[in-house]
């Protein structure tokens, strides 16, 4: 049998603007990501016999084919059939808070991707990784690729900037707290959907990506400016999300 471990880092919306609806039911936007030091551990151990299992040491997390990880597996196996009779063991080594927005779920499917790359020999590219993993969610693409970056899109479009180092973030949750980010989305658009556009072309979308306020945070982050980032931090989903814990 092989292994493999690789760490899994939580990420932070440095800036999420909601742009508009999109035909297929998505939002578009634009977001400024981060990732972080904060990590789960993965370890993928193959078999021989077409056995797969999750086994994570939070009670929270799904160990069955819900869990991103594992449909990350079916992914692969689904594009590459010849891959039916491989067998996996994942364990999850959870430090990133669950229900916090900070893309665990997501960050492990992307680390079982690039796992399962290894383990398997497939020789995919981190640019095939990127595009696969779209499928599965829309921060999955960053998750594989980490650093700095734009995303667009529904987030999965990725523009890599200037890499933040040594800025520090404290990250703080309620153990009893969960926020879903579907939901999020959901609300926000029963909400506040008369406040954006519907990207129903190519020019709807290029005239409201023209009124997009990322640029000072793009700016603040290319300075190096940390008092800048501060005070430019934006998330469109604080309008529904906090209202709702009070």
């Amino acid at each position: 049998m092989t292994s493999y471990t690789l760490l899994s880092a939580a990420k932070i919306n440095l800036y999420l603007e909601i742009i508009g609806h999109r035909p297929d039911g998505f939002h578009e936007l634009a977001m400024v990501m981060q990732s972080v030091d904060l990590c789960d551990r993965i370890t993928l151990t193959s078999h021989t016999i077409p056995m797969r299992r999750l086994q994570c040491n939070h009670p929270q997390v799904p160990t069955d084919s819900s869990n991103l990880a594992m449909k990350a597996v079916d992914l692969l196996t689904d594009k590459f059939p010849e891959l039916a009779n491989r067998g996996v063991e994942i364990t999850i080594e959870k430090n990133i808070p669950v229900g916090a927005g900070l893309a665990g779920g997501s960050s492990n499917a992307a680390a079982t991707l690039v796992g399962l790359n290894l383990l398997w020999n497939l020789g995919l590219t981190q640019i095939e990784l990127e595009k696969l993993s779209a499928q599965l969610g829309s921060d999955i693409p960053f998750c594989i690729r980490g650093g700095t970056a734009i995303a667009t899109g529904r987030g999965e479009l990725l523009d890599p900037i200037a890499s933040l180092t040594d800025l520090y973030a404290v990250l703080a949750k309620y153990e009893s707290l969960s926020v879903s980010t579907p939901w999020a989305y959901k609300t926000y658009r029963a909400n506040f959907s008369d406040r954006y556009a519907n990207i129903v072309d190519q020019a709807t979308l290029q005239e409201r990506q023209q009124r997009v306020h990322a640029g000072p945070m793009v700016t603040a982050i290319n300075d190096k400016d940390t008092e800048a980032i501060g005070s430019h931090l934006y998330n469109d989903l604080e309008r529904v999300v906090l209202p709702a814990q009070n």
